[in-house]
């Protein structure tokens, strides 16, 4: 036997083989009610951890996010004008680059633009900037970091 004779017969087997699992499959699929029901049963498991992994997902990012404005707002913001000003630009380039890198930067540049919206004049200008020039997701994980700060601010106890 030749070589393609030996790989024809096998890959044929294998197409074989797997449509008869197919038919099986579908046979019972169709009229055995307890398969059915298994199969549901599977499918609603897999949504639940899915679900579950994304409220976890989501959660974990809220954490990290919490800890990450927390640690801004403790580092501080420049004074001076002329200082402000620099610091301003810096974060917005380095905002602007890390949004070039690619989807995975979206916490970082939204952290970058988040600094430079603290120590502009005028923050609700900016923020219309922003709305057209950054894209949604930088802009919605910006507006939980804000939210944030307001919820920090509000439970702080008042002196």
């Amino acid at each position: 036997m030749q070589t393609t004779q030996i790989i024809t017969a096998s890959a044929v087997t294998a197409v074989a083989l797997t449509l008869a699992y197919a038919i099986y499959f579908d046979h019972r699929r169709r009229h055995d009610p307890e398969f059915r029901k298994s199969l549901a049963r599977e499918r609603r498991k897999h949504a639940k951890a899915q679900k579950a992994e994304q409220e976890a997902e989501i959660e974990n990012q809220k954490s990290q996010l919490r800890d990450a404005v927390a640690a801004i707002n403790e580092e501080g913001f420049p004074s001076g004008v002329e200082e402000r000003e620099a610091y301003f630009m810096n974060e917005v380039a380095l905002g602007e680059q890390l949004l070039s890198q690619g989807e995975g930067k979206a916490v970082e540049a939204a952290l970058c633009f988040y600094k430079a919206l603290r120590v502009y004049p005028d923050p609700q200008n900016l923020l219309g900037i922003y709305e057209k020039t950054v894209p949604k997701n930088v802009l919605d994980i910006l507006g939980k970091a804000i939210h944030l700060e307001d919820a920090s601010i509000l439970n702080e106890p008042i002196e």
